[in-house]
């Protein structure tokens, strides 16, 4: 068998981490779960710039970053999502949906 190639046929499916970064993520998370107290110590220790620097970074693994969306691209994601939602739930709550749309149209027209 030549290097990159498995019995597999169909390869390794799609979004399934291969082992190494399996191995290599539990081994982080154990290293960093096994040493949290010293690391809270040693970041005490640094110099307050330093400090906020290392919390900055540290923050980026748990909150996701923002990123920039075109209204357009907002708008297409909006539309669907509304899809989905139209194609999935019962015909009931739609027909509730689109009345209550129509009642509040009937309501800014007379406002207006």
């Amino acid at each position: 068998m030549k290097k990159g190639q498995t019995n597999n046929p169909n390869g390794r499916p799609k979004g399934k981490p291969n082992k190494v970064t399996t191995d290599v993520k539990k081994f982080i998370e154990t290293l960093v779960c096994n040493n949290l107290s010293k690391m809270e110590r040693d970041i005490n220790k640094l110099a307050p710039k330093d400090r906020l620097i290392i919390i900055e970074r540290l923050l980026q693994y748990t909150i996701p970053k923002q990123q920039s969306v075109s209204v357009e691209a907002q708008i297409q994601a909006e539309y669907a999502s509304l899809e989905r939602l139209l194609n999935t739930a019962p015909e009931k709550a739609i027909n509730e949906i689109t009345e209550r749309i129509m009642m509040l149209n009937r309501n800014q027209q007379k406002n207006e």
